[in-house]
């Protein structure tokens, strides 16, 4: 869809989310409250392969405020908290050696799960006692009303870890350092490619709505198998043609990397707030999977850096995060096909992990071209037993009563 930039409209913010246990630990106390919220440390480390160690595995239901410093973790940079799949907060670009950031969500009683990619044991249980959170209520359209303020949230987290990414990029290239750049080129990539089905038909201002002169998706993302001549080349892939392609940082790259800066900050600016509808969470959950078999198991996507993998496992966890959305309404409508659509996602999950390298940029080995003569058959396969159920969706969730 197309998205003018005067036309964004607010979005209520509330994030949820919660805390961590090391591998192994088993801690008893439910976390001090303090200022009116429980206190949770979160202390990232390269030990055992990486580890994420919490001072406490559980808390009493309501405000709780985590605290992530990592201290020499250089494999894992990101924390997330799931319930029922959905991620319900998360920290991103947690590098070694920077200030520890915090973030408060307020949770009510039960399981939850945390998740730290890339660390020995990845997923550990944190539990809040008391009160369960409460239903949602008013029927399906309520229930689904509910999953898309949700999925907004997730959104909002999105775009603000990719503005930080980016600056990071921006630095490295500023600083004329290749090695780093081709790094940082790998851990921006995924938050465009988690959501870029909801963020890519912003035109700005005074920008006919058919030229891609001023299409910001155009500008942040366009591949070189789809430029316009009259724009010309902008963004990601033009920067990673510079680095992986030619090997080199030019003051064209740097250029280019600033206007990235530029327009992935507009960008978000004008992408929080908004307002989704079941359907376009349905809708979105699928584009992102049409991406993968046309653009990452093809190896168009990143045909310099290789990196098709890393944004390959981007779409899978949009789509999911879209779907877990809306899981609870679907359970109303259709639990069959819920299970079904879920059964394809952790197949897909569970192939994913073949390839996983935490030792690499962006946690997924390179896509090389012998990897894509064996295994693309066997990736498009997987991806189109998941897209087939996802796609009858949106009209489900449209027409709910």
């Amino acid at each position: 869809m197309t998205r003018t930039l005067t036309s964004k409209m607010p979005l209520p913010l509330a994030v949820a989310l919660a805390g961590f246990l090391g591998a192994g630990a088993a801690l008893a106390e439910e976390a001090p409250v303090e200022n009116g919220a429980s206190q949770v440390a979160i202390t990232l480390t390269g030990d055992d392969g990486g580890s994420c160690v919490l001072d406490y595995d559980s808390a009493k239901a309501g405000p709780v405020t985590f605290s992530v410093t990592n201290e020499t973790a250089t494999a894992l940079t990101e924390v997330e908290l799931l319930n029922e799949n959905r991620i319900l907060g998360e920290k991103e670009n947690l590098a070694p050696g920077l200030p520890t950031v915090s973030f408060t969500v307020t949770l009510g009683g039960g399981d939850y799960q945390v998740y730290c990619p890339g660390a020995g044991t990845e997923q550990v249980a944190f539990a809040v006692t008391g009160a369960p959170a409460p239903k949602p209520t008013g029927g399906v359209t309520a229930i689904l009303a509910e999953g898309t303020e949700g999925y907004g949230n997730y959104v909002d987290g999105m775009v603000d870890a990719m503005v930080t990414a980016v600056d990071r990029l921006k630095a490295d290239i500023d600083a004329g350092d290749l090695d780093k750049a081709k790094e940082d080129y790998a851990a921006a990539r995924p938050f465009y490619e988690r959501i870029e089905s909801d963020v890519e038909g912003f035109i700005m201002p005074g920008f006919d709505v058919t030229s891609n002169e001023g299409n910001l998706d155009y500008l942040i993302d366009m591949r070189e198998s789809n430029l316009d001549p009259a724009v010309g080349w902008h963004g990601f892939h033009a920067i990673e043609r510079d680095l992986f392609g030619k090997g080199e940082i030019t003051d064209e790259t740097k250029d280019m990397a600033a206007e990235l800066q530029t327009n992935v900050t507009h960008l978000a600016e004008v992408a929080k707030g908004l307002d989704f509808m079941p359907e376009d969470l349905a809708n979105g959950a699928a584009s992102l999977l049409e991406e993968v078999q046309s653009g990452k198991i093809s190896g168009e996507e990143e045909a310099f850096s290789h990196y098709d993998l890393v944004d390959f496992a981007g779409n899978v966890e949009g789509a999911e995060q879209a779907f877990a959305f809306l899981q609870p309404g679907m359970e109303e409508i259709d639990p069959e096909l819920t299970k079904q659509v879920n059964d394809q996602f952790a197949k897909v999950k569970v192939l994913l992990e073949d390839y996983r390298d935490p030792n690499a940029p962006g946690g997924y080995v390179i896509y090389t071209a012998e990897l894509r003569a064996s295994d693309a058959a066997k990736l498009s396969r997987a991806i189109q037993s998941l897209q087939e159920p996802l796609s009858t969706i949106a009209e489900k969730v449209a027409t709910a009563q």
